[in-house]
């Protein structure tokens, strides 16, 4: 289905059914829990790892409400949108966002790296997590600047009729985000890391790899606008790009343009800070692995030269803010025009050091984040539930699940940690499991009921709280009553 079409869906159908079960002020720790996760023999893909994990939090967390959410959420993606398979006997995995049925490489990373700590005790997870790998090399290899991806390759993408672009087979969306490249080497990295496994760096890996350093390039812009243009026809100012599809102009000095954010919405600067940080800390793990595993040191070379040239580039990504002191941008153009702001997709400025791009102790980062977290970020909202980072992509006045989530697992402070834990935990509407944005004051305003990264990342923060915080998830004190007033 049309992405649009469910960000405009922000009341569900059955959302008066949940109103009135779970009113927005009542804590489902006073109802049974419902079972709204998947039936077993219904579920996409199974681990046994991951399940022994959920018993052991549920058995040992004192918070239910969270413990339930937990259980619905952290296998959200391995319940729905794996499609498992062996393919000439090499794993292979297609992955859906969820309500649409289509596998963005950004997304698709974002919903499995949770997992990877469980590979060891879990063969068949590893090799699930190997044909994503596998799957995103195809995907690349297909066409580097394309976001989205079908499995089926003869489908036709509903934005055929509309984009002003070269479509290829198989293509659900092609919409050039810098990150789209990078979540598959971070995958590829850490698997790696995780399990010791080099079977999936064959000669497709090496094909793709070569057209990630190559689209990087291009898009570098050094010397023209490089082979890329997209426009749409359409009402939403977000989803075209200007100036005959290239966007507005950059002054070349080694960053890379990205066309679109994370959010799949259009940048106003082509220079996306965070994705061209992220991309500096994914090509200096690239490098590695040419080295150790493809054992090409001149690739390596290559690769480090142009995370070098991006890393320079980026020294003109700060600003002095008023009142926050040295801050990063979220988008420059070289010419000295900035955008600040931050978005709750990631890569975001928030986000930083959870990719390893900036360290968490980082000043300009520290200063950045008191930015984002502020009224000064015009897509930051408060409302009487929660309050957190939003997005143009739905609009105003909504804060995303996912935002709320990073801002947990980057934080240093026990105390916004518990703060970003009941944000959550009031903010799933009696539904069980994470959405995309909801309204901060009436969280049974969401959008996109089915959204399985927000599912994963907040299991994987839930997760951490477990190793690091446990303190963090043990049951709310109860309510005392008043004694009855003695009658005269």
């Amino acid at each position: 289905m049309e992405r649009r079409k469910f960000i405009q869906q922000t009341a569900l159908a059955g959302a008066g059914v949940l109103a009135s079960k779970y009113g927005l002020g009542k804590s489902l720790q006073q109802e049974q829990f419902p079972v709204v996760r998947v039936p077993y023999g219904q579920r996409k893909f199974k681990s046994t790892a991951v399940d022994n994990l959920i018993n052991e939090v549920q058995q040992n967390i004192g918070n239910k409400e969270i413990a339930w959410l937990f259980g619905n959420c952290f296998p959200n993606t391995l319940d729905t949108t794996v499609e498992y398979s062996l393919i000439d006997g090499k794993p292979d995995t297609f992955v859906i966002t969820g309500d649409i049925d289509a596998m963005w490489l950004r997304d698709s990373t974002a919903q499995v790296t949770p997992y990877l700590p469980l590979c060891k005790n879990d063969k068949l997870l590893q090799n699930m997590i190997e044909g994503v790998i596998r799957r995103q090399n195809k995907c690349i290899i297909i066409d580097p600047y394309a976001n989205a991806f079908y499995k089926d390759a003869t489908k036709v993408s509903e934005w055929k009729k509309t984009d002003v672009t070269d479509m290829k087979p198989g293509v659900h969306e092609r919409k050039w985000e810098i990150d789209s490249l990078c979540y598959p080497i971070r995958l590829a990295y850490l698997y790696w890391k995780q399990t010791g496994d080099t079977a999936p760096f064959d000669e497709h890996w090496k094909q793709a790899m070569t057209l990630v350093v190559q689209t990087f390039r291009e898009q570098q812009r050094m010397s023209g606008q490089g082979p890329y243009s997209f426009q749409r026809e359409t009402s939403w100012a977000t989803d075209g790009v200007p100036l005959g599809g290239y966007g507005y102009p950059v002054k070349p000095n080694g960053l890379i343009c990205s066309m679109f954010r994370p959010s799949d919405d259009a940048t106003i600067f082509p220079y996306l800070i965070p994705s061209n940080y992220f991309a500096v800390k994914v090509l200096g793990w690239l490098a590695e692995m040419w080295e150790a595993i493809g054992k090409d040191p001149q690739k390596a070379a290559d690769v480090r030269a142009l995370a070098k040239e991006v890393y320079v580039g980026l020294q003109q990504a700060t600003v002095m803010h008023p009142k926050f002191g040295k801050i990063y941008a979220y988008e420059i153009n070289g010419y000295g025009s900035i955008n600040l702001m931050d978005d709750a997709n990631v890569p975001s400025l928030l986000a930083m050091p959870y990719l390893e791009s900036v360290f968490p102790t980082d000043i300009t980062y520290a200063n950045t984040r008191r930015y984002v977290l502020s009224d000064e970020n015009p897509f930051y909202f408060k409302g009487t539930v929660a309050e957190g980072i939003g997005s143009p992509h739905t609009g105003l006045n909504k804060i995303w699940c996912i935002g709320i989530t990073m801002r947990g697992l980057t934080s240093t402070d026990t105390k916004e940690m518990a703060s970003c834990i009941e944000m959550l935990r009031q903010s799933h509407a009696g539904t069980g499991f994470m959405h995309e944005s909801f309204n901060p004051s009436a969280p049974i305003d969401f959008t996109r009921k089915w959204f399985a990264w927000a599912n994963t990342l907040f299991g994987e923060f839930i997760w951490k709280m477990y190793r690091e915080h446990k303190d963090l998830l043990k049951a709310p004190v109860a309510m005392v009553a008043a004694p009855p007033a003695k009658r005269r």
